[in-house]
């Protein structure tokens, strides 16, 4: 697979990634699974989606939330190390297929019923911390759930993508170090790849910080259903 392809991926899902709090692995997954094997893909996406949170928390680190940080990422690290070590030896597609329509139908329900939120409590925060993790180190896709379950403490911007960054780390640290240890490799070209899709991963980040600015703070809720919604659709019509 080319390598200017993957880079020019990798732009455009970091930028979605850093606004939304997800998306490099809902855009790159699905496109990635066409040329290369499920675990090469997810080894190869974690480690450039690990740099992608690294960029979140450098740009809006006034912001992280360490409570939240604290309740989604200490549980969060146990499933996704059980997630990561089914993966290393299962076939994804019912599950990544549910976690579409699950996606799809939450996105609806948040559209035509704008006025509910999950509850904002500690019990949901060990939850999103859980499923998110456990999903993001079984199929590499775990953020539009802990974007979901985030969105109910109503952060400010600039909080929700740090905080989403600091979760994200601890969780990508586990899945990179599980695979590794499981024997996942790359080839030689996606090694020396990583090489350009890191910078340009930092180039998305700062191209999103700047749209981040321009989107009014009543707003932002709108947006992360919006791609809620699409990463929904994406995973179930193109796993």
């Amino acid at each position: 697979m080319d390598t200017l392809y993957i880079a020019f991926l990798t732009l455009i899902a970091s930028a979605v990634g850093t606004i939304t709090g997800f998306g490099t692995s809902t855009i790159l997954i699905p496109i990635l699974l066409f040329f290369l094997p499920h675990v090469e893909v997810i080894f190869l996406v974690a480690i450039i989606h690990w740099f992608g949170n690294v960029w979140k928390v450098l740009l809006f680190r006034e912001g992280l939330n360490l409570r939240l940080f604290f309740l989604f990422g200490v549980v969060g690290l146990i499933t996704t190390y059980i997630g990561a070590y089914i993966t290393l030896g299962s076939n994804e597609q019912i599950f990544l297929r549910v976690l579409g329509i699950f996606l799809i139908i939450y996105s609806f329900f948040l559209i035509f019923k704008s006025s509910f939120k999950i509850p904002a409590v500690k019990a949901v925060a060990l939850s999103g911390g859980a499923l998110s993790g456990f999903f993001a180190g079984m199929f590499g896709i775990g953020g539009a759930i802990r974007s979901m379950f985030l969105l109910a403490f109503n952060l400010p911007k600039e909080v929700y993508i740090a905080t989403v960054g600091a979760i994200g780390l601890l969780v990508d640290s586990t899945r990179i170090i599980t695979y590794f240890i499981g024997g996942v490799k790359l080839s030689e070209m996606l090694w020396c790849g990583l090489l350009i899709f890191i910078p340009i991963s930092f180039l998305g980040a700062q191209v999103a910080r700047r749209i981040v600015d321009k989107i009014p703070q009543n707003k932002f809720r709108t947006v992360i259903v919006a791609f809620l919604l699409l990463a929904g659709f994406k995973i179930l019509l193109w796993p």
